[in-house]
């Protein structure tokens, strides 16, 4: 497949009016934050890391690419154009890129680091989110918000090996946020449809230390609750970046 953007003229892609880039120092922001009127941060980020946020993929779904795109990191602070539907179009809470920051990231990357890449469609390990042999322990969703939807660990932060959580999530939800943790592709085979409220957590009595790693505890938690996960083979889409240059910095 072409590169995303080939067929697009320079003026119509979605563009940061101001952009800064600079390499990272060894102290300051780690990870991205957008602010109100769309102004995004990036702190400490690789190319690679850079192109999985724009077109939204899996660190284990980009390839390729010079050594330094894997190692070298940078600042950036990019704002778009200003306008009276700023409030409306960028995201207030900080927490992720939208459709079009992302759009606009990309055409960053193309033109600043003179990215190139393809999409490729590989086989490689999947899993399959199946139903399990024990009884479901899926709650009707309380949550009415259709935007809502949310994957940690029983005390509201990320999963981190002490069991799992879940608010307003479908089993294609659930699937997604899995994959990251599992670092493969999961895809949903439950024939389960609706949102879902649901938690399991590992006895108090168990400490920290004796805790099974992540996947090991995504295995378990998914089994507690009914839901079973099955290694298998599948299609594995794949970023490949082409070529890239180390942009000047500003």
């Amino acid at each position: 497949m072409p590169q995303e953007s080939s067929t697009q003229s320079a003026g119509s892609r979605p563009a940061f009016e101001v952009v800064s880039i600079k390499l990272s120092g060894p102290k300051g922001m780690m990870g991205y934050f957008t602010y109100p009127g769309g102004r995004d941060r990036l702190g400490h980020q690789t190319l690679d890391v850079l192109l999985m946020r724009a077109l939204s993929v899996q660190y284990f779904q980009v390839s390729g690419g010079p050594a330094w795109g894997h190692s070298e990191q940078y600042d950036i602070e990019a704002k778009p154009a200003a306008s009276p539907d700023s409030d409306k179009l960028y995201p207030t809470d900080g927490l992720a890129l939208n459709t079009l920051q992302r759009h606009m990231l990309l055409t960053l990357l193309e033109d600043r680091f003179q990215l190139k890449y393809h999409r490729e469609v590989r086989e490689g390990r999947v899993y399959f989110l199946t139903r399990g042999s024990k009884p479901l322990k899926l709650e009707n969703s309380k949550y009415t918000d259709p935007d809502f939807s949310w994957v940690g660990g029983p005390h509201l932060g990320g999963i981190s090996g002490d069991g799992i959580a879940g608010h307003h999530v479908s089993m294609p939800a659930l699937a997604a946020n899995l994959s990251p943790f599992l670092e493969q592709p999961v895809f949903d085979q439950t024939g389960i449809n609706g949102f879902f409220d649901f938690q399991y957590e590992y006895a108090a009595d168990v400490s920290p230390e004796s805790r099974p790693d992540v996947v090991a505890s995504i295995i378990t938690s998914l089994q507690e609750i009914g839901l079973k996960l099955v290694p298998g083979r599948g299609p594995v889409e794949t970023i490949v970046i082409d070529s890239a240059q180390k942009p000047s910095e500003n």
